[in-house]
């Protein structure tokens, strides 16, 4: 194996990646698109897309104390050979908001106190554009606060020109709004509280302020009268901003391929990371096709795997990624707040989409309203634009990785009211992978469903007993579960396909109809129904694009017909022999 550039997996520091010649996708062609639109700007993206980077890179581009480094850090980039007037002109003020910890009684001794570290390291470095007295004067004003208004007064009396750059700039505000509810984070944001007021300074003391963060709720309540910025948020020429696109990841695997870090099929190796990590749209496309990015940080994660270990990753999904299920349930919460927003997860889970118009930022109020649960969503990364339905986006599960994470916490609601009982799955999903004995995983569902009385509430009718067998199926490690994929014009309601890539040996794929009759249905609607249920699933099997999916593996077509909550019948379908 020879030389080549490693993965900056976990690596937020611009200087760093490149002093150590890791592989870095340059993004800096955004940086005179920036300069272009607008002196104040907001750009919201979910959690692991690289924001802290891309915020690195920008401090590296802009600071006047780099410019004898600029052709090592940005000879080989595209802004290296397409350099911007603003290059190398500012003072250059970075904050990072997720740094002060603390709860609602201590975050603002927390946050004072770093900003007198970071405020304090700015007076430092361009100490000699200032009087020799800057650095003294600095340290004897009483306050944060004052030295925060010293420093800004010095940076206009001297015409310099500053650059504000704000990392996580919701972080302690979303957080208290998750553990402490709307009231304290009413109080946070409060015209005459520290922390509205300290953005408040920041206008009109910075030529140049990007801020970044998650969410658009505290946009909308700390910068009111703030109204000079510009969001970047959903414009189309900033969708691939952060994440890859398609074709950054495909020359990504290229690359690897070439320098025998290791020897992966392009299009198999992307469609695998396009299930698992890709899929999220930002703008508000009608048709998303062309349009999609991954999530860099998962991308970097499964690829720095199998470099090292030969082999795929056994935890598909990036344990740092995950958004818990307590994370989930604050969310859901939200200091009951009101609204049904438990609802709003249990419909995209079970039909994978849903609609609403995506706002571009909401005060904390408007949460208990369920379309603005769903903005949150957004947001947060747990669904994205899937296309345009007249003023409104569809808004869909990106991927496998958060299709679980609905399916998990589905599961711990349906725990909550009557346990399941997993564990009897496990037997049965191996020898269904392994040994084509389909029936025992079947029945075991089916009377999971039939045994949980008490969570008919949450399953009752077809759409949620699909739900509810989804996200047992989904606890299958050895398939990719895939929901009413779309196989021979049609559209079936599983497709189990055997994850080879981190288990070759399996012997055995499926498709699964899963049927439903009401208890008032009769024989001849059974028969009628399982005669149409044998049809569709000989045509989904059919066709070239099945024969891919299964792999070489034996495909096996089974029926689940349900009545009410009891099992009328299961069985084997053979296929039409072609």
């Amino acid at each position: 194996m020879g030389q080549y550039k490693l993965l900056p997996y976990g690596i937020s520091d611009y200087v760093q990646v490149k002093r150590e010649g890791k592989y870095m996708v340059d993004k800096t062609m955004y940086l005179e698109r920036m300069e272009r639109t607008g002196n104040f700007l907001f750009l919201i993206r979910p959690r692991r897309f690289g924001k802290s980077l891309f915020l690195s890179m920008m401090e590296s581009y802009y600071d006047i104390e780099a410019k004898d480094k600029f052709d090592l850090l940005f000879g080989d980039t595209y802004v290296g050979s397409h350099p911007t007037p603003e290059r190398n002109e500012y003072q250059v003020l970075r904050l990072d908001f997720s740094k002060p910890g603390g709860n609602k009684d201590t975050i603002e001794d927390n946050v004072n106190g770093y900003l007198d570290m970071m405020y304090g390291d700015f007076v430092s470095r361009y100490a000699k554009y200032y009087p020799e007295s800057y650095v003294i004067e600095y340290k004897q004003q009483k306050s944060t606060s004052d030295r925060v208004n010293y420093v800004h007064m010095m940076i206009k009396r001297f015409h310099m020109k500053a650059y504000l750059l704000v990392d996580e700039y919701d972080n302690f505000t979303n957080n208290v709004l998750n553990q402490h509810g709307e009231a304290v984070y009413n109080a946070m944001t409060n015209a005459e509280y520290f922390y509205c007021d300290l953005f408040k300074k920041f206008k009109g003391s910075f030529d140049r302020i990007l801020m970044m963060g998650v969410s658009p709720v505290t946009m909308d309540d700390v910068t009111s009268g703030y109204n000079i910025a510009t969001a970047l948020t959903l414009k189309k020429n900033y969708n691939e901003m952060l994440g890859f696109s398609e074709e950054e990841v495909r020359e990504m695997i290229r690359y690897y391929n070439e320098v025998g870090a290791f020897s992966l099929d392009e299009d198999d190796t992307l469609n695998v990371l396009r299930r698992w990590y890709g899929g999220y749209c930002f703008s508000e496309y009608n048709d998303v096709e062309g349009h999609t990015v991954f999530n860099s940080t998962m991308v970097l994660y499964y690829l720095k795997h199998i470099i090292f270990n030969g082999k795929a990753p056994s935890d598909i999904i990036d344990p740092n990624t995950i958004i818990s299920y307590a994370g989930i349930d604050r969310i859901v919460r939200l200091d009951t707040l009101g609204g049904n927003r438990k609802g709003v997860l249990l419909e995209i889970a079970i039909n994978g989409f849903t609609k609403c118009k995506v706002g571009r930022c909401f005060p904390a109020y408007q949460l208990t309203d369920p379309n603005m649960f769903k903005n949150l969503l957004f947001y947060y990364g747990m669904v994205t634009i899937k296309g345009m339905r007249g003023a409104q986006s569809i808004l869909g599960i990106p991927n496998n990785s958060i299709r679980e994470q609905y399916y998990n916490y589905m599961l711990v609601e349906y725990n909550k009211i009557q346990p399941l009982k997993i564990g009897d799955l496990d037997d049965a999903f191996r020898f269904a992978a392994y040994r084509g004995q389909w029936r025992e995983m079947m029945e075991c569902i089916c009377r999971q469903y039939h045994d949980t009385t008490s969570v008919r509430s949450l399953i009752e009718g077809e759409r949620n007993l699909q739900g509810f067998m989804n996200a047992l199926l989904t606890l299958n490690p050895y398939y990719l579960t895939c929901p009413e994929v779309e196989l021979n014009h049609g559209y079936c309601d599983f497709f189990l396909m055997p994850d080879l890539k981190r288990y070759p040996d399996i012997r055995h794929s499926y498709i699964i109809e899963l049927k439903y009759l009401p208890m008032t249905a009769t024989d001849a609607d059974a028969e009628k129904q399982w005669n149409e249920a044998e049809e569709q699933i000989r045509g989904y099997a059919q066709g070239k694009v099945v024969r891919q999916m299964t792999g070489g593996t034996e495909l096996h077509l089974i029926i689940a017909q349900i009545k009410g909550y009891d099992l009328l019948k299961l069985d084997k379908v053979n296929p039409v022999q072609e």
